[in-house]
């Protein structure tokens, strides 16, 4: 398992655009990839865009991105660059 933290700096937090950007590339992926909010105890996968929204996450948040598989470095790597392009 891999895993890196991260700041939303992005006003917005994480709104619809971003999160869609996310799910299409976790979804290249075949390890599991889930992003949480360990100061609101919420986690969701991040190959369902409906469950990445229920994050509620918003600016000042730390997000938790976890990676676990086959290709988890990859992952890790691809989707944090993600991250903190668009939310950071």
């Amino acid at each position: 398992m891999q895993q890196k933290t991260y700041v939303i700096r992005d006003p917005l937090g994480l709104h619809a655009r971003p999160a869609g950007l996310l799910v299409k590339q976790a979804q290249q992926y075949t390890c599991e990839c889930t992003l949480s909010i360990p100061k609101k105890n919420k986690s969701a996968s991040l190959k369902k865009l409906f469950a990445l929204m229920t994050l509620e996450a918003v600016q000042g948040d730390e997000l938790l991105l976890q990676t676990d598989g086959e290709d988890e470095q990859q992952a890790l790597e691809a989707i944090g660059a993600l991250i903190a392009e668009r939310l950071g």
